[in-house]
């Protein structure tokens, strides 16, 4: 009888320990999964700007004055679509290059008053773009913030700096001899290039280092700043928040 109360008691000692080592198992599991829970959480409380890479940069505005009607679509990381309709020829054409080799996805559709000039929708497109462009970047974290490009267009080259510092200015030193280009007046680019940068709180400059036909310099201009903008919205894996000393752009 005692041998048996031995071995009884030895079962019980072997279950126990068996059932002690099976919790002690599952104890990394629960919390793996305790953790990866919350942290699923946390993301998707957590603001878009903090969701690193999960993120839909873009915005629409819509703008409307006695003066034009406007619609933009902006989708920063693309893909690279584009539809512009602004009723000035020569703008569409420098804002399908801007769209392309900036790798954005970008709607405009414009109506303004052309029987007048091209100046109040050339602006006003410029103004929209800057506000969409500010929307879908919204308080900046993690982005490079600086970016600057030099675009060459046979005999031209243009370069361009931008900083997404929420400080707007405008530095603009081209010189182009002919007024127009077929019906555009060329003059209208620098507002055009003031308004984005008002809108989007953008520090630009735009600086020719040497060009002489008015089509490629500013062309080369739109395509320049297409590869600047795409470098400064680029996400930094190194940043961890906004881009400034001051905790704010």
């Amino acid at each position: 009888m005692a041998t048996s109360g031995k071995k009884t008691t030895r079962k019980k000692t072997a279950a126990k320990s068996a059932k002690a080592a099976k919790k002690t198992a599952t104890r990394p599991v629960k919390a793996a999964k305790k953790t990866a829970t919350k942290t699923a959480k946390a993301a998707k409380t957590a603001p878009p700007s903090r969701r690193r890479g999960s993120a839909k940069r873009s915005a629409s505005v819509g703008r409307k004055t006695s003066e034009t009607s406007i619609r933009v679509d902006l989708a920063v990381d693309g893909p690279a679509r584009y539809a512009i309709d602004t009723g000035v020829a020569f703008l569409d054409h420098m804002l399908e290059t801007f769209a392309r080799h900036a790798h954005i996805g970008l709607i405009v559709k414009a109506k303004g008053d052309l029987q007048v000039d091209d100046h109040h929708t050339v602006e006003d497109v410029g103004l929209s773009i800057g506000e969409a462009l500010s929307r879908a970047l919204g308080d900046k974290a993690g982005i490079v913030r600086f970016g600057h490009f030099e675009a060459p267009l046979d005999e031209t080259l243009m370069a361009v700096s931008v900083d997404l510092s929420g400080r707007p200015y405008l530095v603009y030193n081209v010189k182009i001899r002919h007024h127009r280009v077929g019906d555009f007046e060329v003059g209208l680019i620098e507002d055009f290039m003031r308004a984005l940068a008002t809108a989007a709180g953008m520090n630009l400059h735009i600086n020719q280092r040497y060009g002489r036909n008015p089509h490629h310099i500013l062309e080369a201009t739109f395509k320049a700043l297409a590869r600047a903008l795409s470098m400064a919205c680029a996400r930094d894996a190194r940043v961890a928040g906004v881009p400034s000393t001051k905790g704010a752009l």
